[in-house]
């Protein structure tokens, strides 16, 4: 169709070609006196034919040539403009039909959104490749580029997929059906792109399957995680340069556990320490790298003191914003901060420019001299440790928040039991080593009860599949949890809560109820009245990636916000 548009057109334009060549055929016409008009005088005609130079034309024309010349120009005349108004209604017919070639009804059916753009720079035997894809959670699009994955914009999407300015362009779109449930941000998990309804419409099979390889890849994870937590900066000519030629003493397993950790706090910090160095352009080009980096050492020392020294906000706890304020704020030795912020500069993931390596350099090579006379690493990993605590707990807190706020208080009470643990591990040392326990107390209690009451209706139904999910529930989830508040100290509010719960299933005994119901009620009833009949081990919530200091505090802001307002959060 757009093939025979452009015949059309083509053949318009030449047509329009023709009109603008000279004089036009309308005034060609007009120049042609008529019979009725006037009578053509010959010999004025034949005067005129002589002074023209010798030509092959005729010298005379009788009154009957022109009669018919004039004829032949008059129908020829109207053949075009009949061929020009009947290309232009064609013209016309055919954009209207690409137009409307998607309006049928049977193509409106399905309504398709965008949801990402595959793009490709380069030539056909070589280029690179990118992605754009739409997080429905954050309502944004998201750019993935390599390992890089960046919040991006529909202006940046434009630019890279239409081609023209640049030799990059959109080579595949991909919808998907707005009418999916599972493909929506309301049927997804707090994590981006991972769809939690839309397993359960699949094929026992293929729903075994999917389970099995999620489980896999989560054991996978977990696996290099620890590698990754037990690694040392391998030794390369770089650090070699600061050696002097001299050998280094062993390093105790103590201190390698404290470096791998520092290590992990220096690369989340790593931006605020790179615009630290960034600073210090003007010292590096007056005074040299050593000066720059005590300049930059003084200035990020000073910052983060002074915001560890704010008033806190109910939206906002700056210790998620860098391990020093998490030290500052707990009185850490001064040898332990000063440590911690030199190893954030001489981290080899700074290594932007040439002043960030100097720099650096020179940062390792100080951090060679601390010897272990004047370091207890032993100190330096406890306290290291208890900041990669508190980010988890944290973290935890904000998952099972952000779960029970879309109503899956299965996966929030998980987090949140966990939450509390290792919460009450921290406070053992001082008040703001951890959260607020109030508010993980608050919240897991509300999804026990919530959990507990959808158990009680399950088991109520009498539906064998209903009251196995219901025991399954309790023998579980709620059951392990009990155990875990009872066997600790346990605030009265807790101790009611367990009684309101235990009370739901009590109420049965005085009732009419199936055989069948009355004995699963007699096997499980013991275990939920006595904790400390046996040992339940609750299993831990799967691990979550670290996150920036930007992003937690972002998920923080938002999440404290919509508990005081009352609405669901999303984080943006």
């Amino acid at each position: 169709m757009k093939e025979h548009l452009s015949v059309l057109k083509h053949k318009l334009d030449s047509f329009s070609d023709v009109e603008n060549r000279g004089t036009s055929g309308s005034d060609s016409l007009e120049t042609v006196p008529s019979p009725q008009q006037s009578t053509v005088d010959l010999s004025v005609i034949e005067t005129k034919f002589e002074e023209f130079p010798a030509q092959p034309a005729p010298h005379t024309i009788t009154q009957e040539e022109l009669q018919f010349i004039e004829g032949c120009l008059q129908r020829w005349r109207s053949e075009v403009e009949h061929d020009i108004r009947e290309l232009k209604e064609n013209i016309a017919k055919i954009l209207c039909s690409i137009e409307q070639i998607y309006s049928h009804p049977v193509l409106s059916q399905v309504p398709y959104q965008l949801h990402a753009v595959l793009v490709h720079e380069g030539q056909a035997v070589a280029g690179h490749y990118w992605a754009y894809v739409y997080d429905h959670i954050r309502m944004c699009w998201m750019k993935y580029n390599d390992i890089s994955v960046t919040e991006s914009s529909w202006d940046e999407l434009q630019r890279d997929s239409y081609g023209g300015q640049k030799n990059a362009s959109a080579y595949c779109l991909m919808y998907i059906n707005k009418n999916l449930p599972h493909l929506i941000a309301e049927h997804t998990d707090a994590n981006p792109g991972q769809a939690v309804d839309g397993i359960h419409a699949l094929p026992q099979d293929l729903k075994f399957y999917v389970e099995e390889d999620n489980l896999y890849f989560e054991h996978e994870v977990e696996e290099w995680l620890e590698e990754e937590s037990c690694k040392i900066p391998a030794a390369t000519s770089e650090s070699q340069e600061f050696s002097s030629g001299t050998s280094e003493a062993p390093v105790s397993p103590s201190s390698q556990a404290a470096r791998s950790l520092s290590s992990e706090h220096a690369v989340i910090s790593k931006e605020q320490t790179a615009q630290a160095i960034a600073n210090t352009a003007e010292s590096f080009e007056k005074n040299g790298v050593e000066a720059a980096l005590n300049d930059a050492f003084h200035e990020e020392y000073s910052r983060l003191y002074h915001l560890a020294k704010e008033e806190p906000i109910s939206h906002n706890d700056p210790r998620l914003q860098h391990v020093l304020v998490y030290f500052f704020q707990n009185e850490a030795p001064k040898r332990v901060i000063e440590r911690t912020l030199l190893e954030q500069f001489a981290d080899r993931n700074l290594s932007y420019d040439e002043r960030s390596i100097s720099i650096m350099k020179i940062a390792r090579a100080r951090l060679k001299q601390i010897g272990p006379e004047d370091m207890d690493m032993d100190e330096y990993k406890s306290w290291h440790e208890d900041y990669s605590l508190f980010r988890k707990v944290s973290v935890y807190l904000l998952t099972g928040l952000e779960h029970y706020q879309h109503g899956r208080c299965r996966e929030a009470l998980t987090y949140l039991v966990y939450a509390y643990q290792h919460n009450s591990t921290l406070l053992m040392k001082g008040q703001n080593r951890g959260v607020d326990e109030n508010i993980i107390a608050l919240y897991r209690r509300k999804c026990l009860l919530e959990l507990n009451e959808k158990a009680a209706t399950l088991f109520e139904s009498g539906d064998d599949s209903d009251v196995t999910e219901g025991l399954n529930l309790m023998n579980e989830l709620i059951i392990p949890c009990m155990h875990l508040m009872i066997n600790n100290d346990i605030c009265q509010q807790d101790l009611d809560a367990i009684e309101v719960l235990r009370s739901r299933w009590c109420s049965y005994l005085g009732q009419d109820i199936d055989e069948n119901l009355q004995q699963k009620l007699s096997e499980f009833l013991p275990r939920m009245l006595d904790c400390s009949a046996e040992i339940i081990v609750l299993k831990e919530p799967p691990k979550i990636r670290p996150t920036s200091p930007h992003d937690l505090c972002s998920r923080f802001a938002a999440v404290m916000e919509s508990i005081h307002s009352g609405s669901a959060v999303t984080v943006t």
